[in-house]
């Protein structure tokens, strides 16, 4: 166990990439700091001469030895590892292996070899691949599609949610039949010419592709090649998969046959591409009436639950092609991870709760699957349709105070549109001296004269626009439209809070248990239905809402409370939600009537939650609900 703690510590500050105190640490892992410390000096010993994590006054964060002491290739001492290689032999050694040979081969006792047969099991459930045992021999028994997704699997365990590195692809894969260092040359080489066949490649998705292709290249050098499918590609699948061997052919130095041609070229199509820009050569592309109307009806319904602007032609065409890919997919079970799913939940949680409305709805209407990664990529189409529409909204207005020469001025307006057009609007250039301050009344008042006394809205700028001013303008701005955030945020949370739905210590024992308990104090005063709690939980089956590494905050997609009104559970330490740890649980119901709030409610109050700083502070001064809710304030008002 402490071996798989250390292990959690060393993904934490390597996924953080800052310092960390102990307590923070001790928090996120459910243990103690003084646990934390041993954990470090563990970490340490497995990389002599540079340490896998730094301490300093701040805390800890990772050092130069962390990505080997996360794991190195020779590394059979953690279960993880020893699970891998055993998965591994398996899949390699079609007639089975001898228990007791395997044993010895990896320095274990038969009963440590028997428990890791056992987490094999576990590994291989619902993949299609079966452990098959007759008294000393064991095997696995599946088809050639399966135990390829077996190896795409443990590769990307191997990677823990990150890009495709060489390092964790020759520990899935045999490096003597698929070079590591020919995989980056093999990706710039696809790129560039499906670029030039008029597709444009998503970066985030190429990964997993070149997972696949050299899993495909080294079973092909085996003597494991897929079978062709009865039906005729495509020209779309034919022009894809005839690159993809030539360069298979180029770089590995492998002849891929028909069936792995046109798999390939399936999922290139399905997961990286999608047709060019205008005015290049088009890539075809068809999308289904059903899909195309499915997901109209859902982003119409999204934008009516959560008021926001999502309807576009242009836009559902892109999605809905999006979702036929995923449909394509999932019949082969092939997904496609997203290496920014949690940065996305996180920094957009509003955005990533509408595309689990949309998901959830899809779902519904056409059996499309509810994968997390898969939901990030509706929350990035999301996404950017938002930005697109509230790009204006986000603009503040401004004045410019700059007296002198009529030419000087000209230039300086527009020296401020140029470089900060997309931030703010100029409303009025005012040549005075000595002007009245108190009748500008705009966001911000940029100044070439000094000013008497402070106003955190005027920022003082050079006459002929420099870098730096360029820079404190846009602090400004951004201070300027966060404490407007924060403080209608504040008006909000002090109507939706009350004593009676105030819980401290929230017990530890699990995500649906904790819902019904807050869910409890909500039903007991009549704010919600046990409907409510019951719809809370299966959105919290669909995605965790674990938002931040401290707060979870479950919720209903449907806004249906009552009254509107959030329930608080503040941990002791921490505890479990999901696959992480969370410090406070907020369930948060929603009223139709509060329909307009939500937004700010919401993707606000997780903003808070993600400074560290401000969460250990709540947390640790919040003995009850009077100075939870002081404490919460004062991190709002800063």
């Amino acid at each position: 166990m402490s071996r798989q703690r250390q292990d959690r510590l060393l993904a934490v500050l390597l996924r953080q990439d800052s310092w960390a105190t102990a307590a923070s640490l001790a928090d996120q892992l459910g243990v103690t700091p003084r646990s934390i410390r041993s954990y470090v000096a563990a970490l340490n010993a497995r990389t002599p001469g540079s340490d896998a994590v730094e301490s300093g006054p701040a805390g800890y964060r990772a050092g130069a030895g962390a990505a080997d002491a996360a794991g190195r290739p020779d590394d059979l001492g953690t279960p993880r590892a020893r699970l891998h290689r055993l998965a591994r032999t398996l899949i390699d050694e079609a007639d089975g292996i001898d228990v007791y040979d395997t044993a010895l081969a990896l320095h274990v006792s038969e009963t440590t070899l028997e428990n890791d047969l056992a987490r094999v099991r576990a590994l291989l459930d619902g993949g299609g691949v079966q452990l098959e045992r007759d008294r000393d021999v064991v095997r696995l028994r599946g088809d050639e599609q399966s135990l390829r997704r077996l190896l795409s699997r443990l590769a990307q365990d191997e990677m823990d949610a990150g890009p495709l590195r060489a390092d964790a692809l020759q520990r899935a894969l045999a490096p003597e039949a698929v070079p590591a260092r020919a995989v980056g040359p093999f990706k710039a080489d696809l790129v560039r010419e499906l670029g030039e066949l008029g597709y444009y490649v998503n970066e985030l998705a190429i990964s997993d592709v070149l997972l696949h292709i050299t899993i495909a290249a080294e079973r092909v050098a085996v003597g494991r090649a897929l079978e062709q499918r009865a039906d005729a590609a495509d020209d779309a699948v034919a022009a894809v998969g005839e690159t993809i061997v030539r360069l298979a052919a180029e770089h590995f130095g492998v002849a891929l046959g028909d069936g792995d041609r046109e798999h390939l070229a399936n999922l290139v199509l399905t997961r990286v591409v999608t047709p060019g820009e205008p005015g290049r050569r088009r890539a075809p592309s068809r999308v289904d009436p059903e899909v195309v109307n499915a997901v109209r009806a859902e982003i119409e319904q999204a934008a009516h639950d959560y008021q926001v602007d999502l309807v576009d032609d242009a836009f559902i065409e892109r999605l809905a092609l999006h979702v036929q890919n995923l449909l394509l997919r999932s019949r082969e079970q092939a997904w496609t991870r997203n290496p920014l799913t949690q940065s996305l939940k996180s920094s957009y949680p509003m955005i990533f709760d509408v595309a689990v409305s949309i998901a959830s709805g899809l779902h519904d209407r056409l059996g499309a699957p509810l994968q997390e990664d898969e939901i990030a990529y509706i929350a990035m189409h999301v996404g950017g349709r938002l930005e697109r529409s509230r790009a204006a909204d986000a603009i503040l207005s401004a004045t410019i105070v700059c007296p002198g020469y009529r030419e000087l001025q000209d230039l300086l307006r527009s020296s401020v549109d140029r470089s900060l057009g997309r931030l703010i609007e100029v409303v009025r250039v005012d040549t005075s001296v000595d002007p009245d301050w108190a009748s500008l009344d705009t966001d911000l008042v940029l100044s070439t004269v000094p000013v008497a006394g402070s106003d955190e809205r005027i920022v003082r700028i050079t006459p002929f626009l420099a870098e730096a001013d360029i820079e404190r303008v846009q602090q400004a701005a951004a201070r300027i439209r966060r404490a407007r955030r924060l403080s209608r945020l504040r008006e909000e949370l002090q109507r939706y809070f009350s004593a009676d739905a105030f819980l401290v210590p929230v017990p530890d024992v699990g995500e649906e248990q904790i819902i019904r308990t807050l869910g409890a104090l909500l039903t007991a005063s009549g704010r919600i239905g046990e409907d409510y709690v019951e719809n809370t939980i299966l959105r919290e089956r669909m995605s965790s809402t674990a938002f931040t590494d401290a707060l979870a905050v479950p919720h209903a997609l449907q806004m249906t409370a009552e009254r509107t009104a959030i329930a608080i559970g503040i941990a002791d330490g921490s505890v479990a939600w999901g696959s992480g740890r969370v410090q406070v649980v907020a369930l948060a119901a929603f009223s139709e009537g509060d329909r307009a709030a939500f937004q700010t409610v919401f993707e606000q109050f997780v903003e808070v939650f993600s400074e560290r700083d401000s969460v250990q502070r709540i947390v640790r001064r919040s003995t009850g609900f009077d100075t939870f809710l002081d404490e919460l304030v004062a991190v709002i008002d800063g």
